[in-house]
């Protein structure tokens, strides 16, 4: 498949810098965009971890990562490692994200590793699934989405602090969008089943997405730590491919009508967090706390994620709610 004639194309994998000496980690870096993206990472020099719910998963993804290194980057450093016959510095991290504590354990076993870590890419996700709980009866999206990686991230924020200049990436979707204006988006109904059906519950999820990348990065303003959220497009991912045969309805209508030729690939997909990811333009221009649509524009957010106070209760309701079910 090719990108949709109208995608502005502002990055490229041949763009991406030398990232020799840098650590990265990836969730959900076994398949769709994560995979894409620990290619984009690893082939131009960086050091990768990914974080996966399995370990058999991440072994088959690392192995085709030297396979597709080595056959489109023939000429790059990595390959050459991989011709002397040298493993690419790629290791497994256990994550499950839909479990807080068990999340919160991943992050302190990075941290005992002793790794630096430069780009923290959170992508990993759970989109258009029927209604269900997490391990800490939180509703799954919000838990998998947003709360995991609430948890994750303010985990080794000292690390990145310690690391920076570094960056953190939350990939987030344009279906933030898709809460109606009147919608308050009242954090006491997160639970709530008849509240919303799949797909407003992934917008919902992905607004949290960008309300906590901008609180965030408020909090990391006097810092070297940049954080932004991205949409990475409308993306041939297993994700999108599992919403047209959805047993719900609105899921199954919204995407199957839209044509193969809209999908961008994963490797087209991934371009725009690695963009945010890697590109010197982030550090020249200090740029923070803003939203990136493919490839690499910058798109303004609406009055719902740019409410301060908005971001503010959900930080503290965040707060409250880990601290509930990891000290329980």
């Amino acid at each position: 498949m090719v990108a949709s004639s109208n995608i502005v194309i502002n990055y490229s994998y041949e763009e991406i810098p030398d990232l020799s000496g840098k650590y990265a980690l990836v969730t959900g870096a076994n398949q769709g965009l994560g995979y894409s993206t620990t290619l984009g990472l690893v082939s131009h020099g960086a050091h990768v971890t990914m974080a996966c719910r399995t370990e058999a998963k991440a072994n088959e993804a690392i192995e085709q990562l030297h396979k597709d290194v080595a056959e489109r980057y023939p000429h790059s450093n990595a390959a050459a490692q991989i011709a002397q016959g040298h493993r690419l510095p790629l290791e497994f991290l256990q994550l499950d994200l839909n479990d807080l504590k068990k999340t919160q354990e991943s992050a302190q076993e990075f941290l005992s590793r002793g790794l630096p870590l430069h780009i923290l890419v959170n992508n990993s996700g759970l989109g258009g699934a029927a209604w269900g709980l997490s391990a800490d009866g939180i509703e799954n999206h919000f838990a998998v989405n947003h709360l995991g990686h609430f948890v994750f991230t303010n985990a080794l924020l000292d690390r990145l602090k310690e690391s920076q200049p570094s960056r953190i990436v939350v990939v987030s979707s344009m279906a933030y969008q898709r809460l109606p204006e009147d919608d308050s988006f009242d954090i006491s109904k997160i639970n709530d089943q008849t509240v919303g059906k799949p797909m407003t519950r992934y917008g919902r999820s992905k607004l949290a997405n960008i309300l906590f990348s901008n609180a965030l990065a408020r909090r990391l303003s006097g810092s070297e730590v940049r954080v932004n959220s991205i949409h990475p497009g409308l993306v041939d991912t297993h994700m999108a491919r599992a919403a047209v045969t959805s047993s719900d309805e609105e899921t199954k209508a919204l995407f199957a009508h839209i044509p193969k030729e809209s999908f961008l690939t994963p490797d087209q997909g991934a371009l725009t967090q690695l963009y945010v990811a890697t590109s010197p333009d982030i550090v020249k221009n200090d740029i923070r706390g803003r939203f990136f649509v493919p490839i690499a524009v910058e798109q303004g957010l609406n009055s719902k994620a740019l409410d301060v106070n908005l971001q503010e209760q959900l930080w503290a309701y965040s707060e409250k709610i880990v601290k509930e079910k990891i000290q329980k």
